[in-house]
């Protein structure tokens, strides 16, 4: 199969750049911190590029934790840390959605406390639903066959690009 460039290092930074001044513009009222929860690996890489956006925009403390889950079957989900998530709001943050089945098991740990808010934020967002989970922040939205695979390239913890086979 032959790979397609969907963005450069510099419109995918442009595209988390957008998304975490919305995120500021959406939260800045709010009380209770932020916590940004990366899912391993390339989330945790999103996660850490939107922290250092929104450090601009944001003044209120901005932790990240990693979760680790096989995406494929979630049957034991991890947080780094244990953290009180009560009164905080948080993003969840993962590189590409396609069924919304990663975004919808990450939430499990989050069940038992009362956030402020939860809300969503993927790189690449895929039309193949199949889990109740829209993002709320999404990079860049495609139309795409279930065939066809997306990859978010992270080196050295930077996003360098997006392709498509």
């Amino acid at each position: 199969m032959t790979k397609h460039s969907i963005l450069s290092k510099e419109s995918a930074q442009e595209k988390i750049h957008r998304m975490a001044l919305e995120i500021a513009e959406n939260i800045s009222e709010d009380e209770g911190g932020l916590i940004l929860i990366g899912i391993e690996k390339n989330g945790l890489a999103i996660a850490a590029k939107i922290k250092f956006f929104l450090e601009k925009y944001y003044p209120k403390a901005i932790d990240i934790l990693s979760l680790s889950l096989n995406k494929d079957f979630p049957t034991e989900i991890s947080l780094n840390k244990k953290v009180d998530f009560n009164n905080k709001n948080i993003i969840l943050i993962d590189d590409v959605s396609n069924s919304g089945k990663t975004l919808l098991y990450a939430l499990k740990p989050l069940l038992e406390y009362h956030p402020r808010r939860i809300q969503t934020l993927v790189m690449i967002e895929r039309m193949h639903k199949l889990f109740p989970i829209k993002p709320d922040y999404v990079g860049l939205s495609l139309a795409t066959t279930s065939q066809d695979h997306i990859r978010v390239i992270i080196e050295d913890g930077d996003l360098v690009g997006v392709t498509f086979e």
